[in-house]
């Protein structure tokens, strides 16, 4: 499952990965990957918070006005 606090164990940790994987960790508010550990083995990989999180409110807004601008055409 996943990481319920900051004091449970990762779901994803480094050995679960391939070298120069790309890891994107979308979990709240603590992730669940070992970012640590995994991004000496990955390519890269995404910080938790502010990875993945600024993006997605950006698209959001993004759909939110073109809907509207949908709507008043």
């Amino acid at each position: 499952g996943r990481r319920k606090s900051k004091e449970a164990p990762f779901y994803i940790t480094s050995d679960m990965i391939k070298d120069d994987a790309v890891v994107i960790d979308v979990a709240t508010p603590h992730g669940d990957v070992d970012f640590e550990n995994v991004r000496e083995k990955a390519l890269w990989v995404t910080p938790v918070p502010g990875g993945v999180g600024p993006m997605t409110i950006t698209m959001l807004l993004k759909n939110v006005v073109a809907a509207y601008t949908a709507q008043i055409s």
